[in-house]
């Protein structure tokens, strides 16, 4: 989630509706600066016994933050407590239980990315082992209730975890026992944004099958192998799903601009402080009407952090986030941009997907994706099939357009390579949860506290 650097105040004030409008617009880049942000949760757990370690105790998430600093980490502070980290590989940042994100720099190739990636799991490897922590890349805790987790010092995760039960059932545990990976990704202009937007919606849900990786709930088998994706069924209405308006006649800035109007409130940030906007209105913030801060207008930052509550399958900021996939090991962290690069980077490979799914009606699409959490590859297909009868076309699509882009590296091998572990996902036909299950069956003789040691970063 977003990490607050400056106050809102010292940005433009809106005195239009169409400076929300235009705030889209602003993200409009030409394709020699499109830019790839790669940004990839892990659970910390100590070493010596499994457990999740609190904020403030010895060898804990602030000494793991400040031990960073050694690397040329600058802290972020909220309210004199170190809360974030910030560097030239962009952000690091704590997730509500102590979840540890790094939010990566745009940056023009996937070899980046990856190198990117490396350095960090380096780092935070070389301080686990001075505080005995380990790094864990799931989808979900694969042992630990609600009451085992510690409650990070953010304000804004304060209001959103007295608001999430108001809202659905299962709010608590996305913000608490899950993990994710996510690409944020450009567009050239609104048809460009169009585009990508749709296919990206129609196959997010082969994202979700191809990363599932959360089979295991308080050390036993949930029946998901996506556990991840379906909490986000019933967390809360207004602000997730599947935006069937994205794939209607005259979809743009403009109508999403109406849909994050719609979507409720969390929070305004004002002089290094939270205050509870919960259930609230933008659209009366716009009037200067909000309740708690009477006569005020909203300023373009408060703009940009109400959009950064909106939790669909895919996200729109002033660029595009990919919302799928489940938490997983280094290789897969690299993948994941890589798939969707190759989709939407490329205009040969943008127009086949969308030639791929443009069928589809939107009941098809829901339907897809309320079966893949349950069955991932096996989800079945709109017009029969499964959805691993299309799996590797998607990956042909996604190569095929990453051999375009040409993007080598040092030793002359572009970026086509950053798909082989979804290619033995697709050849083997079981996604990582269903290897986790089989572990959990045979070796592991049905102790989830195994996965500690086989699946460490």
């Amino acid at each position: 989630m977003s990490t607050k650097t400056v106050s809102v105040t010292q940005a433009p004030l809106i005195e239009h509706r169409s400076q929300l409008v235009e705030y889209f617009a602003g993200g409009e880049k030409p394709a020699d600066r499109w830019r790839i942000g790669t940004e990839h949760e892990k659970f910390v757990y100590r070493t010596d016994d499994c457990r999740a370690p609190s904020y403030d105790e010895p060898g804990g998430i602030r000494d793991l933050l400040m031990a960073l600093t050694e690397f040329g980490w600058t802290p972020i502070e909220e309210k004199g407590v170190v809360i974030a980290l910030a560097g030239p590989d962009g952000t690091v940042s704590l997730e509500p239980a102590g979840q540890l994100e790094l939010s990566g720099a745009p940056l023009e190739n996937l070899h980046q990315t990856c190198a990117e990636t490396g350095r960090h799991l380096q780092q935070v490897k070389a301080v686990g082992e001075k505080l005995g922590l380990g790094f864990l890349g799931l989808g979900m805790w694969p042992d630990k209730a609600r009451a085992d987790l510690p409650v990070m010092p953010k304000g804004r995760y304060k209001i959103m975890l007295n608001h999430m039960p108001r809202v659905g059932s299962m709010g608590l545990d996305m913000m608490l026992r899950t993990c994710t990976i996510q690409v944020n990704l450009d567009y050239s202009s609104e048809a460009d944004m169009v585009k990508k937007f749709r296919v990206g919606l129609a196959l997010q849900p082969l994202a979700t099958a191809l990363f599932a990786n959360s089979p295991l709930t308080e050390g036993v088998p949930n029946g998901m192998l996506s556990y991840r994706s379906h909490i986000w069924s019933d967390t809360d209405p207004h602000r997730t799903g599947m935006l069937p308006f994205v794939f209607e006649d005259g979809f743009g800035y403009d109508r999403y601009t109406d849909y994050a109007l719609d979507v409720p409130m969390y929070f305004v940030y004002r002089d290094g402080s939270y205050i509870d906007a919960a259930g609230l209105s933008f659209r009366d913030f716009l009037r200067g009407e909000l309740s708690v801060l009477p006569g005020e207008k909203p300023t373009i930052d408060d703009w940009a952090d109400h959009l950064s509550t909106a939790f669909p399958e895919v996200r729109l900021k002033t660029f595009l986030e990919m919302r799928g996939a489940d938490g997983g090991p280094w290789g897969r962290i690299c993948a994941l941009p890589a798939l969707w690069v190759g989709l939407l980077y490329d205009q040969g490979a943008l127009d086949a997907a969308w030639d791929l799914v443009k069928g589809w009606s939107m009941e098809d699409r829901e339907s897809l994706r309320n079966a893949v959490p349950k069955l991932a590859l096996d989800a079945p297909l709109p017009g029969g099939g499964r959805l691993r009868d299309i799996a590797g076309q998607v990956l042909d699509i996604s190569h095929a357009g990453l051999a375009a882009r040409a993007r080598g590296n040092g030793a002359g091998d572009d970026e086509t390579g950053y798909l082989d572990p979804l290619r033995e996902i697709v050849r083997s036909g079981k996604v990582p949860a269903q290897y986790l299950l089989d572990r959990y069956n045979t070796a592991w003789d049905g102790d989830a506290c195994a996965i500690y040691s086989e699946n460490r970063f």
